[in-house]
């Protein structure tokens, strides 16, 4: 049963979430593009309910970890846009002072410790970190971010038992979206169901429409329940789909057309977008208020960034190691 309601200010708040991803989104694509933002670029467009879901039940003292498509989870946790985006840039007014880019995404203040670069790196790290909170004694929660292809890692099984045998409050997510990059998940493994990985531990498992932020917000205020009694973790598969290629430089030569096109027909953000609509929760000049904020706020990123300062070179040298005189260290 859930304990949050979902109401007009619930679609209202989705809505606006989503919309602020994907603009934030399309626009680093277009950075990308331009050379503005190097290396690597992991785009989150038609993920976005997946965040907009479980952000209607999480609190903000609740902790956030993910793999290297971490731009979106940044803003919905509640970094900055100009954090995140001058981050991207390089800048040392980013979230991670420009020396994480794209895939190191990381804000304390806010409890979202990443953004991590080794596949399935972050699993166990959000375990520990749902550990801290139990030895603690405080009821928030860890929510872990995982893709299709990280639950084939070792390291999955092993945090899942320690997990399961210690009722750690954590909540397990892979944001299935059919690709390991560019194979599917059909090629890789022989248990396509993956929420059922999960089911030999003992944990609560299963599938979840990830296109649907009122499946997502239902299944995780369950899991989140469980969670903050002391009835440890439970695995989510939000069944969701990238729009874009795996990074930017992606040509997506292993789906088709008709495929991508069938999941923008389940569009979350104009999904939400009917329901507002058809239940009279805002009129039209609501939604131009809205496209008009996020395109500012998006905008105002840009020209953040733009504006700011590289790095110094010394900063090579700084938060490398806690000790603040590590002697190996030289200039």
């Amino acid at each position: 049963m859930s304990s949050i309601e979902i109401n007009k200010d619930t679609y209202l708040m989705w809505y606006e979430s989503m919309l602020l991803m994907r603009k934030f989104e399309e626009k680093a694509g277009q950075l990308y593009g331009q050379q503005k933002i190097r290396g690597f670029c992991h785009l989150y467009i038609g993920q976005e309910a997946v965040l907009a879901g479980a952000m209607s039940v999480l609190r903000k003292e609740d902790s956030m970890i993910t793999a290297y498509r971490d731009h979106a989870h940044a803003l919905a946790k509640g970094t900055s846009p100009n954090a995140v985006m001058a981050e991207l840039y390089g800048k040392a007014t980013g979230c991670s002072k420009g020396k994480g880019g794209s895939m190191h995404m990381f804000d304390k203040e806010n409890n979202f410790y990443g953004g991590h670069g080794i596949v399935g790196g972050q699993v166990p790290l959000g375990a520990g970190v749902a550990f801290a909170e139990l030895y603690k004694g405080t009821d928030n929660v860890n929510v872990a971010y995982m893709g299709d292809g990280a639950v084939r890692q070792g390291a999955l099984t092993e945090t899942f038992n320690m997990a399961a045998l210690w009722k750690l409050p954590v909540i397990f997510v892979c944001e299935n979206n059919g690709y390991a990059m560019g194979t599917s998940v059909a090629r890789t493994t022989v248990q396509t169901d993956i929420y059922k990985l999960g089911l030999p531990y003992g944990i609560p498992s299963s599938p979840v429409d990830g296109m649907d932020p009122v499946a997502v917000h239902n299944a995780m205020d369950e899991a989140v329940q469980r969670a903050r009694r002391g009835e440890g973790p439970t695995f989510l598969e939000m069944r969701t789909y990238r729009y874009k290629g795996h990074s930017m430089s992606d040509p997506q030569k292993y789906r088709t057309k008709d495929e991508l096109e069938s999941y923008k027909s389940k569009d979350p953000i104009e999904t939400v977008k009917l329901t507002i609509q058809k239940e009279g929760y805002a009129d039209d000049k609501w939604f131009e208020d809205i496209a008009e904020k996020v395109k500012a706020v998006v905008d105002e990123s840009v020209n953040f960034s733009e504006e700011s300062p590289w790095p110094e070179a010394s900063e090579l040298y700084t938060d490398v190691y806690v000790q603040k005189d590590y002697p190996y260290i030289r200039d």
